[in-house]
């Protein structure tokens, strides 16, 4: 009888652990409930964004990450194997500068121009001067206020962006902006870098009745506001330690995160699209001390050298500038403008040639189509598609801190990648397969009729792996 029951207790615990180890198996293929966290695409041409290319190699993904990157890579017994013969595999492409994520709000004095605009937090009364801290929200953060049911982040994933820098608007420090990828179940899943950089406007935001209505108005409230929180930073730490002997520091929010912001040397994005904004931009660095990135550079072209003498990133806005629809016909255009909308697409191509590291973003574009469209216009106008390439993915990575994590096709770093039938410059490449965070998305060509999102492509197969990867793809 005693050899029976232990019989039964040794039968139990077997039980056990088979049902704990097929749980486990299970949670582990699975992850977080959307597929498999096993991939192997083989076979295939791998750009890796980092200058070497692997004719025919592997690819190997496993929970999220590249496992494996080589011309010679066994794959695991796991992994669902997607035959990439004819296909050739790129580092996810990132949109350096946009909103996705985030709602767009419309006050009432935009509304009836159709200029909606998200707007800084309320401040209260109408600023009459610094110390009010006119436009100034800096402790927003846009990981705080992303909506994942943003329908453009599906159609960016589609045609190959895996990762965006999500960026605030409204008022002269409007928050925080956050590096996001593309998918995920929750919005905190989207989240890569929470505060990644601190955009700053000289845009003027008051009126004639308020502060600051001019742009140097703004600047000197810009030049205030640092100079307030380099006051801060020194003196705090002298108050904590004489709390007996000082009067106490009054509280100032922006003087606070912005004290940190620069401590922290945190990335700050000043405007700069002109040679007169860029050299101005360039002064103001140096003067405050700050670790600052240029938006903008279309006019980069003029002033490439001096950009690459102070060693200055710059995220290069693909929006190139055009005369307004709405414009008169009849009405005079300056040699000026001509010039620049013409020559505003060669910058990339003079920053490349004086060696000054940049990125390419969005800038209000309002598809994707139209970002591979003004990219191609910059490759035209001399910029090297390898440099183009870096410029959507490992010079972005490093512009924005992430580069340790992203931008390239090597072992370690997250798997965001994508999978085209052709070279990604080329306007009839068609996207087939996209990777964010490891989870897969096959893309499926839109029919006639058929709206955008009606294939929810899901980061595993419904049933077994696809062993080809020849399917029908979503053209730009």
């Amino acid at each position: 009888m005693r050899d029976r029951f232990k019989f039964r207790q040794v039968c139990a615990v077997v039980v056990g652990l088979c049902m704990a180890g097929l749980i486990g198996s299970v949670f582990s293929a699975r992850g977080d409930g959307s597929g498999p966290r096993y991939f192997a695409v083989v076979n295939a041409r791998i750009v890796t964004g980092a200058g070497s290319v692997i004719d025919s190699g592997t690819v190997v993904i496993a929970k999220g990450l590249i496992q494996a990157v080589d011309a010679n890579v066994t794959v695991p017994p796991e992994a669902w194997v997607i035959d990439g013969k004819g296909l050739t595999v790129y580092p996810g492409l990132i949109d350096a500068g946009t909103d996705l994520g985030l709602p767009k709000e419309e006050s009432s004095e935009t509304t009836s121009t159709g200029r909606g605009r998200r707007r800084a937090a309320p401040s209260g009364q109408i600023a009459k001067g610094p110390e009010d801290r006119p436009g100034s929200s800096p402790w927003r953060v846009a990981a705080d206020e992303l909506k994942t049911d943003d329908k453009r982040i599906e159609t960016w994933r589609n045609a190959g962006f895996t990762t965006a820098l999500s960026v605030p608007d409204g008022g002269i420090f409007p928050g925080q902006a956050t590096v996001i990828d593309l998918a995920g179940d929750r919005s905190g899943d989207y989240v890569v870098k929470a505060m990644a950089t601190l955009p700053i406007s000289f845009k003027p935001i008051g009126a004639w009745w308020g502060f600051p209505d001019s742009l140097m108005g703004s600047i000197a409230y810009v030049r205030q506001v640092f100079d307030d929180s380099n006051s801060y930073a020194q003196a705090e730490p002298v108050y904590e330690s004489n709390v007996t002997k000082l009067e106490r520091l009054p509280y100032d929010r922006t003087e606070r995160v912005i004290a940190r912001g620069v401590r922290d040397k945190e990335i700050i994005l000043l405007p700069a699209n002109n040679s007169v904004q860029i050299l101005r931009a360039l002064r103001l660095t140096d003067e405050w001390k700050i670790n600052a990135v240029l938006y903008g550079g279309q006019q980069g072209y003029e002033v490439a050298g001096v950009i690459a003498a102070k060693k200055m990133p710059v995220l290069v806005s693909l929006k190139w500038p055009e005369r307004a629809k709405d414009a008169d016909p009849d009405a005079e255009q300056t040699l000026r403008e001509l010039r620049f909308r013409d020559r505003a697409p060669s910058s990339p191509a003079a920053l490349a040639k004086a060696g000054v590291k940049f990125a390419f973003y969005s800038g209000g574009l309002s598809t994707p189509k139209d970002i591979f469209k003004n990219a191609k216009k910059a490759v035209d106008a001399g910029l090297p598609r390898d440099a183009a390439l870096r410029a959507f993915t490992v010079d972005a990575a490093e512009i924005l801190g992430v580069g340790d994590r992203m931008g390239s096709i090597a072992q370690g770093k997250i798997a965001n990648l994508i999978v085209t039938d052709g070279d990604l410059f080329n306007e009839k490449t068609k996207v087939k397969h996209v990777f964010v965070d490891g989870r897969w998305f096959e893309i499926h060509e839109e029919s006639p009729g058929e709206k955008p999102g009606d294939h929810k492509a899901d980061s595993a197969p419904s049933s077994q792996p696809r062993h080809s990867a020849s399917e029908e793809g979503v053209g730009r």
